[in-house]
């Protein structure tokens, strides 16, 4: 006789959906939030190629999500894989796994020096 399983599909699915509007939330605040570069490699981007574009979380938690995006960085496709990449290669290490460094890169570190020489 075969199980009921309407009632595991309708919270998976409840489940999913929760997980989808919470991700497309952030996604959408941190696009309107910061320029539209890589945080790490500086690539820029436009409509045509947002969808390369990735939101990063500093802490690795993805429910951690202020308003004023402080947990969020935007990496694209192959920058944010690289960074998850050095996360899971250190959670193999017998140190603690503090080997790992972020990058120390940012591209707008001059941002107010040069908008000034603008103008």
């Amino acid at each position: 006789m075969a199980k009921d399983t309407s009632k595991l599909d309708k919270v998976i699915l409840e489940a999913r959906l929760n997980a989808d509007k919470r991700a497309a939330g952030y996604r959408e605040q941190a696009l309107k939030l910061f320029p539209w570069v890589c945080g790490r490699c500086a690539r820029t981007f436009d409509r045509k190629t947002l969808q390369l574009l990735e939101v990063h979380h500093k802490n690795s938690n993805h429910d951690d999500n202020p308003l004023d995006g402080s947990n969020w960085e935007l990496l694209c496709t192959y920058c944010h894989e690289n960074e998850h990449s050095k996360l899971k290669d250190s959670a193999g290490r017998t140190d603690g796994g503090n080997t790992a460094t972020s990058a120390t890169f940012n591209p707008f570190a001059d941002l107010k020096d040069r908008l000034k020489n603008k103008t």
